[in-house]
C-alpha cells in the first residue's frame, strides 16, 4: 500500500505538470496561427496523447530511485510549424514560453490549495499535503529546467526568438545536439563531484518557491 501511495503522490502531479505543459504549447500555437498540433490531436488535456514512456515515466522514476537532487521529465514534444505563426519570431517566443508559464501557474494553484486542506478528513490530509508539496516542487522544477537556454528546451527557443541574428542563428544550430548537451550536463559532471544542473537551477527553484509561497499566503 505504501508503494501505491507513493505512486499516487508523485504520479498525479507529474502527469498534470507534463500534460498541461505540452497542451499549453499546442493551445498557444493554435492561438497564434498554427493548427499543426490540433490536426495531430495534440491540443488535448488527455495525458495519453502526451506521455512519453521514457521521458514521462522511466527518467523521472530513475532520478527518484537514485535520489537525484534534480527531478525532471518530458512528454512527446507538441509539433509546431513556426513558419505558420502569424509573427514567427515573436509568436515562437510566446509558444515556447507557454509551457513553463503554465507550470508556474500550476505551482501557484497548488500552493493556494493548501488553504483548503482544513476541510478534508484528518486521515487524508498528510497525503494531500505531500502531494501538493510535490506538485509545487515538480512544476517549478520543470519550468526552471525548461527555461535553460539550450535548444530544444523552451528557454533555447525563447532565446533564439529574442537574441539578434548574430547570436540566435548559432544557438539555433545547436538544436539537433541539444539533448546530448543536456544529458552530458546531467551524467558527466557528477563523476567529478560536480552537479552542473543542480548549481544552475536549484537556487532559482528555491527563490521561485519562496515567492509563490509568499503570494499564496503560506509564509
Amino acid at each position: 500500500m505504501d508503494t501505491l501511495l507513493r505512486i499516487i503522490i508523485i504520479g498525479i502531479p507529474i502527469l498534470l505538470a507534463i500534460t498541461l505543459h505540452e497542451a499549453a504549447h499546442g493551445y498557444a500555437a493554435l492561438r497564434y496561427g498554427d493548427d499543426t498540433a490540433k490536426l495531430m490531436g495534440r491540443v488535448s488535456l488527455n495525458p495519453l496523447r502526451h506521455v512519453d514512456p521514457i521521458g514521462t515515466i522511466l527518467i523521472p522514476g530513475l532520478l527518484l530511485l537514485v535520489g537525484s537532487p534534480v527531478l525532471f521529465g518530458y512528454a512527446k514534444p507538441v509539433p509546431v510549424n513556426f513558419s505558420r505563426l502569424r509573427n514567427p519570431r515573436r509568436d515562437s517566443v510566446l509558444v515556447a514560453g507557454a509551457g513553463p508559464a503554465t507550470n508556474i501557474l500550476l505551482a501557484f494553484i497548488s500552493a493556494l490549495l493548501f488553504h483548503v486542506l482544513i476541510f478534508f478528513p484528518p486521515t487524508i490530509v498528510p497525503l494531500l499535503h505531500e502531494m501538493l508539496t510535490f506538485s509545487v516542487l515538480i512544476n517549478v522544477t520543470l519550468a526552471v529546467f525548461n527555461m535553460l537556454p539550450v535548444p530544444p528546451l523552451d528557454g533555447g527557443r525563447v532565446a533564439v526568438g529574442l537574441l539578434p541574428d548574430s547570436l540566435a542563428l548559432p544557438l539555433a544550430r545547436l538544436e539537433p545536439y541539444g539533448i546530448f548537451i543536456i544529458f552530458g550536463l546531467i551524467l558527466i559532471p557528477p563523476f567529478f563531484g560536480i552537479n552542473v544542473l543542480a548549481w544552475l537551477i536549484l537556487h532559482p527553484i528555491h527563490l521561485i518557491i519562496e515567492f509563490i509561497s509568499l503570494l499564496a499566503g503560506l509564509s
